[in-house]
Formats: C-alpha cells, sequence, structure tokens
C-alpha cells in the first residue's frame, strides 16, 4: 500500500509540472510595468520631438533674433508640430518594442497588429460617424465654442500642409493607438482592472493628455476613447482603432481649412 501511494503521488506531481520541451506562459508587463513604460515613451515622444523643433527652428532662419512669443508662435505653427511629431514617433515606437521583446513576446502579437474584416471596419466608422455627429449636437445645444483662429491652420504653403497631414493622419494616430490601445490596453486589460475598465481608464488618459483643448473638447476626446477602446476590446485589432482615429483625423483635417 506504501509503494502505491508513493506511486500515485509522483503521477500527481508530474501531472501538474510542465511538459518538457513546452514554450513557457506569455509574459504580459503588469499594471505599474506597464505605466512606466508608457511614462518612457512618453517622454522621449516630448523629448525626441521638442529637439527636433528646436534643431529644426535654428536652421530655418536662426531663433537668437526673435522674441519669445514670436518664437512661441513659430513653434505652434502646423507645420513645425507636425514635423516634430513624424521625427519623433519611431523612437516612441521603439520603446514599446524594447519592453516588449524583454517580455520575450512578437511585437505585432503583444500590440493585437491583426487586420480587421471589412465588416469591423465598416461597424466602427459608422459608429464612430455616429458619436461625431452626436457629439456636435451636444456642442451645439451647450453652446461650446470653437476657437476662431488655431495655430495649425499655419502651415506655409503646400510642403507645410503635407507635413501636417502626414503627421496628423498616419503618424500620430500610429502612435497614439500603439500606445493607448495597443501596449497599455494589453497590460492594463490583463491587470485588476479588467477589459471594460481599462477602456474607462485609457480613455481618460488619452483626453488629459489633449492639453491644447477645453474640457469640453476633451470630454469628446474621452467619448471617442471608449469607442475606440470597446473596437480594440470586440475585434482584437490595434489596426482598426488606428484606422478608424486616421480617418477621424483626415475629416477634421478637411473640414478645418483654410490653411495659410
Amino acid at each position: 500500500m506504501k509503494l502505491s501511494q508513493k506511486v500515485d503521488m509522483s503521477d500527481l506531481e508530474n501531472a501538474n509540472a510542465p511538459a518538457p520541451g513546452s514554450p513557457p506562459p506569455l509574459r504580459t508587463w503588469d499594471f505599474m510595468e506597464t505605466t512606466l513604460v508608457v511614462l518612457i515613451a512618453d517622454g522621449v515622444f516630448i523629448l525626441t520631438g521638442g529637439l527636433a523643433l528646436t534643431f529644426m527652428l535654428s536652421v530655418y532662419g536662426g531663433t537668437k533674433a526673435l522674441s519669445p512669443s514670436e518664437f512661441q508662435a513659430l513653434w505652434l505653427e502646423g507645420r513645425w508640430q507636425g514635423a516634430g511629431l513624424i521625427v519623433a514617433a519611431p523612437p516612441t515606437i521603439a520603446v514599446l518594442w524594447v519592453a516588449i521583446r524583454m517580455a520575450r513576446r512578437e511585437f505585432a502579437e503583444y500590440l493585437a497588429l491583426n487586420w480587421p474584416r471589412r465588416r469591423e471596419l465598416l461597424r466602427a466608422l459608422g459608429i464612430m460617424a455616429i458619436v461625431v455627429l452626436a457629439e456636435g449636437f451636444v456642442a451645439s445645444f451647450v453652446g461650446a465654442q470653437k476657437p476662431a483662429t488655431n495655430s495649425d491652420l499655419v502651415v506655409g504653403g503646400p510642403g507645410g500642409l503635407l507635413i501636417l497631414l502626414i503627421a496628423g493622419c498616419i503618424a500620430g494616430p500610429i502612435v497614439e493607438e500603439f500606445v493607448v490601445r495597443g501596449f497599455m490596453f494589453r497590460g492594463w486589460s490583463q491587470s485588476f482592472l479588467d477589459p471594460i475598465g481599462t477602456i474607462v481608464l485609457t480613455s481618460a488618459v488619452w483626453a488629459m493628455n489633449h492639453t491644447q483643448f477645453d474640457w469640453f473638447g476633451r470630454l469628446e476626446i474621452f467619448v471617442m476613447g471608449l469607442a475606440l477602446g470597446h473596437f480594440r476590446w470586440r475585434s482584437d485589432s490595434t489596426w482598426l482603432t488606428v484606422m478608424v482615429h486616421s480617418a477621424f483625423n483626415t475629416f477634421v483635417f478637411f473640414v478645418m481649412g483654410p490653411y495659410v
């Protein structure tokens, strides 16, 4: 009997042990680790974008002769903001790549870079259109006024307009969605937050990060973030949120004008 019991216990222990040669479980960065990586990525984005802008403005015509107000006005022009965003995008994504490789995961798999189905894309675009129309109706009802002037409209010609278009409609959506609905969603949704809590919190963080808007503008972005988070969760595709985000920004780009 004792020999039989020993054999049985040994069998149970072997059954619970990982099979020889089986791959280790996939690692996902936890809530705090994900937050730290995102903060580093945001810091790299600000640093590289700022350095690029400073360099380009100095080459452009020298900034020493400009007053602080003139320098600030030039800094905020759409062409320079767009150029800085384009330059800052690759190093920011590189931070995510390093963190994902440290977790021994594939970049595309971790960020859910799966190609969406056409039905998913059409559904998402339709929902976003409804959200935008509803926000416009609410804005007109409560009397939320948009600023009469916008520094982004100053592009300095066709070249600057193209730079702003690429930055705002391609580079910007890719960076933001990779960070927020890609990396941040992956880590936070598998923590104590769960997917629903993650959709709400990432939307709030995303909205608060848009410091160029007033409270109502940030509220609009928060609602859009909820929709994008829903798309990411239901489709398991960050490319879907990139496409919808890009489509919305392109729409805004063409209705803002006129650019000077």
